[in-house]
């Protein structure tokens, strides 16, 4: 299927997939611009020291149920978590943290608790069950120890994962890798219609983000409500499941942080149900809200609002 026919699905003309929204004044809070990461892979960097950031320990990740509730509605197997581990949360490292015994043959997640783009891969993990194979190590981005540029990953930004002596990063990336890589069950499909399907998908993430946070900036409700009819229909084209491609996927994954955001913003600043007439879209963040892998990465609706109020003040 050509991106020309996923367009056609709204009938409506997207932003380019080679317009990734990658700084903070397009999303996120000054922070944010550390999230996004371009370099998919890099080799260990030199053994030398200098720079980085980091915030005082985030509270344990916890979001309300954003979707309706639905009494009887049997919840998806395919969405549980592999192992229903659940994590007690170490604090983020800080400028004045020690930093890890690095390459020393542990695997390491650098995350952020704040950021959309490290909780993907953190779902990834957590819901291949990953948690004793990967070692989850948060970083305060506005506060961030000078070994991490310098000894971890030189585009000091997250998330990054250390694996063979290696840094990787780009969150996409990320989570294929990991799914590829490593135990737990398979969250990319076989099926060449659907895997097809689920690389458009993930091409247009950052149109999706980009489109949305238009209206944040005052730019108009139509380009942000044209993006959720995208993804209502996406969510139509298989029937056998409430996921993107029936079964939950990395694309659920892909897209699950940025719709946690956006949802509680939209709901208060601009009293818009981005669920209104779109039923497919409703069952999605229902299912979502039923998968531990994700919910353990939930962070406070009111602590999402809040951020995104400061950032986009001015157009309030």
């Amino acid at each position: 299927m050509a991106m020309a026919t996923l367009k056609a699905l709204v009938g409506h003309t997207s932003y380019p997939s080679s317009s990734p929204l990658t700084s903070s004044s397009d999303i996120f809070t000054p922070s944010a611009p550390l999230c996004v990461c371009r370099t998919s892979r890099l080799i260990r960097p030199a053994d030398s020291a200098t720079v980085c950031l980091l915030r005082p320990p985030a509270p344990e990740p916890v979001l309300a149920r954003v979707a309706l509730a639905r009494p009887g509605r049997r919840a998806s197997v395919s969405a549980t978590m592999a192992t229903g581990v659940k994590e007690t949360l170490p604090p983020a490292l800080t400028s004045t943290s020690d930093p890890p015994p690095v390459f020393d043959g542990t695997t390491r997640l650098y995350i952020s608790y704040t950021c959309p783009f490290a909780q993907r891969v953190w779902i990834t993990r957590n819901h291949k069950g990953l948690q004793d194979q990967i070692k989850l190590v948060p970083i305060d981005l506005q506060n961030r120890p000078a070994w991490y540029k310098e000894k971890v990953y030189p585009a000091n930004k997250v998330p990054a994962l250390e694996h063979n002596n290696e840094v990787r990063g780009e969150s996409l990336d990320l989570i294929k890798y990991l799914d590829a890589n490593f135990g737990g069950p398979s969250l990319w499909p076989e099926d060449p219609a659907k895997k097809e399907f689920a690389e458009e998908l993930f091409s247009y993430t950052d149109t999706f983000s980009k489109s949305v946070v238009s209206s944040f900036k005052g730019e108009g409700d139509d380009q942000a409500a044209a993006a959720f009819d995208f993804i209502e229909n996406a969510l139509s084209k298989f029937e056998h499941g409430p996921f993107f491609l029936g079964q939950f996927s990395l694309v659920d994954i892909a897209y699950a942080p940025f719709i946690e955001r956006f949802t509680p913003y939209l709901q208060e600043v601009k009293s818009i149900d981005i669920t209104a007439g779109r039923p497919k879209l409703a069952t999605w963040i229902e299912e979502m809200n039923k998968n531990e892998a994700y919910t353990q990465t939930r962070r406070d609706p009111k602590e999402l609002v809040e951020s995104y109020k400061k950032r986009f003040a001015a157009q309030l």
